[in-house]
């Protein structure tokens, strides 16, 4: 999809300060002075086309439950449908691929560690392959907003 002046003066705007209020895309618009329902539909837009994967926030999950880094060696003949398995679970917003023997990468976010260690046992009895479990040992903030 090809993006438009529009579509990325609103993500540069969506993906850096994004408005904590009750009508956050108001906000954008009076600042953008593009209509609410245009940003509103443009996002969706974005997202059907998967332009962007989802819009939201982004939380410290030491903080707000559990969550581990993963990655599984999968064969190559298998890795789309893993990949597509792995991100309809709940505890999982997205998946990649690498170069690497452990190519499907991934982040469990879980209530607690309970929960990731039950999506873990899940992901283990659904597909046999070698799986790396990655825990944060020390938090580094990454800023991964990138002008358009």
């Amino acid at each position: 999809m090809e993006l438009s002046h529009l579509d990325r003066q609103l993500l540069n705007a969506a993906q850096k300060n994004f408005p904590l209020h009750p009508q956050p895309f108001k906000v954008l618009s009076d600042q953008l002075g593009i209509a609410e329902q245009e940003i509103i539909e443009r996002l969706n837009i974005l997202q059907q086309n998967k332009a962007i994967s989802r819009l939201g926030a982004v939380f410290d999950h030491q903080r707000a439950g559990a969550s581990t880094l993963v990655a599984l060696a999968v064969p190559e003949q298998d890795i789309d449908a893993v990949a597509e398995a792995i991100t309809a679970l709940d505890e999982v917003n997205h998946n990649y691929q690498r170069e690497h023997t452990f190519n499907l990468w991934f982040v469990v976010n879980a209530s607690d560690q309970n929960v990731v260690d039950q999506v873990l046992e899940h992901i283990t009895e659904r597909f046999d392959y070698p799986i790396l479990d990655l825990p944060m040992v020390k938090n580094y903030h990454i800023d991964l907003g990138f002008p358009l």
